[in-house]
């Protein structure tokens, strides 16, 4: 298993299609594949008693709190907006770039938050959480109620500490599209060894960068990565905190899987590049494994992404 890439919650919303947010990995079908209505129809939502009555604090775009009467219990799934933002508003199909906070109904506490990239519309998705993205302005943050047969099948998820029964209370931020700015300053040196050889990537002794920042080493000529898309390639992960690489597939196998399934940084790296392009990218904590050190094992650390491009093809 690829530690970086395919952790499971919460230590990563890297994999939240698929460990948190995924209906067929908590009871469904997990051979079913993903399915976007053509249409961009919205969920029949409406607020409630319980949603309105949930007070959200914090930063748009960083873990919020909330206050509510506990303990919540929701018969029916709620959604009250919180702020309405003025961006475009989303559709089924739409990668959206948000930050989900989940709250346990029973006690108030935060279960996790962490980024993540929800494709608007997606079946394979539980509601719960589509409905935090669902035909809204980006810049809005909603909080969304719902009961506990609405997800996991009533089960609970003891990867976030849920019990079985337990309604949620889910604040979702709904951000501007990820896009990287060029790395022109303080870039690492790479060098590339013999084949089957890991390369080696040497950080400068500098802070690490704020900003989400991405160098095309070498731009390849094959077909262009799409949003969705699923991508075979080889990358190695080191932390720009630590100066340690925590995870690579040099040496194995390449890996493969789709954009959306992997850290927001890293799957809107490959976006819009070309089969046969080297790239280096650097991501802040906020697009990466969130900016709480104590949520996850790589949390609040910059990352230093050194990735080859080898195959892409649509989902299924």
């Amino acid at each position: 298993m690829n530690r970086a890439l395919r952790r499971v919650a919460p230590v990563a919303l890297a994999t939240a299609a698929a460990a948190l947010l995924l209906a067929g990995c908590a009871g469904g079908d997990p051979e079913a594949s993903p399915s976007t209505p053509a249409a961009a129809e919205c969920m029949d939502l409406s607020s409630g008693e319980l949603s309105d009555g949930v007070k959200v604090e914090g930063d748009f775009g960083a873990a919020p709190t909330a206050t509510f009467d506990t303990p919540l219990e929701a018969e029916e799934l709620q959604r009250t907006v919180v702020t309405e933002g003025d961006g475009e508003t989303t559709a089924a199909g739409d990668s959206v770039n948000a930050v989900v906070t989940v709250f346990s109904g029973a006690s108030g506490d935060q279960l996790f938050s962490q980024p993540a990239t929800i494709t608007a519309g997606d079946t394979s998705v539980f509601e719960a959480f589509l409905a935090g993205v669902d035909c809204v302005p980006t810049g809005t943050r909603t909080v969304t109620v719902a009961p506990a047969d609405s997800l996991y099948d009533g089960a609970g998820n003891e990867n976030i500490g849920l019990a079985a029964g337990e309604s949620v209370v889910i604040v979702v931020d709904v951000k501007e599209p990820l896009t990287a700015s060029e790395w022109t300053e303080d870039v690492p040196e790479v060098k590339f060894g013999a084949e089957g050889e890991a390369p080696t990537v040497t950080l400068p002794d500098t802070e690490p960068p704020a900003d989400y920042q991405l160098k095309v080493l070498e731009e390849g000529d094959g077909d262009v990565v799409a949003a969705g898309d699923t991508v075979t390639l080889n990358y190695q992960g080191t932390s720009w905190d630590t100066g340690e690489v925590f995870d690579q597939s040099y040496g194995g196998d390449p890996a493969q899987f789709s954009t959306d399934q992997v850290i927001q940084g890293f799957g809107a790296a490959l976006v819009g590049q070309k089969v046969g392009t080297k790239l280096i990218v650097t991501i802040p904590p906020e697009y990466a494994y969130g900016t709480d050190a104590e949520a996850a094992e790589l949390g609040g650390q910059t990352l230093v992404f050194l990735v080859e491009i080898l195959d892409t093809a649509p989902a299924a």
